[in-house]
């Protein structure tokens, strides 16, 4: 774990954040932003710095879009939802943390931005 990222310390308890849910590997957290009804941040607790540092191989994307799916299950998104990835500053990523954004409980527009 990075020791700066907010990201990585939330993980590890020293910065409190809403969880919605958790397991060994991943957290899903509420946007202290929300952009929607429904905003849920979705990581990993391992550092991360974005969706290019991870490898193909790696089961981290696998575990988060499991994530991704109960939280859809457990927030009720039965009428859709979206799921966003920034990566870098141009693609909007304010926290050098992979992390995916669940959006629902409303209809969402697009373009989004």
């Amino acid at each position: 774990m990075n020791e700066t990222c907010i990201f990585c310390r939330i993980a590890r308890g020293e910065i409190p954040a809403e969880r919605v849910l958790e397991t060994d590997n991943v957290i899903a957290i509420r946007d202290v932003n929300p952009q929607a009804p429904v905003h849920v941040l979705v990581l990993p607790k391992t550092h991360v710095a974005g969706m290019l540092e991870l490898p193909a191989e790696d089961v981290t994307w696998n575990r988060l879009i499991g994530t991704v799916q109960e939280v859809v299950r457990v927030e009720g998104l039965v009428n859709g939802f979206r799921v966003v990835v920034n990566q870098g500053s141009d693609g909007g990523q304010t926290v050098p943390h992979l992390h995916l954004h669940v959006l629902g409980g409303r209809t969402l527009q697009w373009p989004p931005g």
